[in-house]
């Protein structure tokens, strides 16, 4: 069976970062942890300061939406003391 291919799209809604070069990864786990790369490389990327309303959207290779995680999410889970 093939490795899965996803998307990583970032939005707020109104503003949209598009992922045009595509991941291959094997499992649920990785695909999530990547999910929070992406966006932690364009909040370290830019000089936006609010990214409350930003989330990283994951689409499969058929463009079926998979999972949302919230840029606020990503933070809160790099604090110290978080796991």
């Amino acid at each position: 069976m093939p490795t899965p291919l996803y998307r990583f799209h970032c939005t707020d809604g109104h503003d949209l970062v598009v992922d045009r070069i595509r991941k291959r990864l094997p499992t649920w786990a990785l695909m999530r942890a990547h999910a929070e790369r992406v966006a932690l490389a364009l909040m370290l990327g830019s000089a936006r300061r609010d990214w409350s309303a930003w989330t990283v959207e994951v689409y499969d290779a058929s463009g079926r939406h998979v999972v949302s995680k919230t840029f606020s999410k990503v933070l809160g889970n790099r604090r110290p003391g978080r796991s």
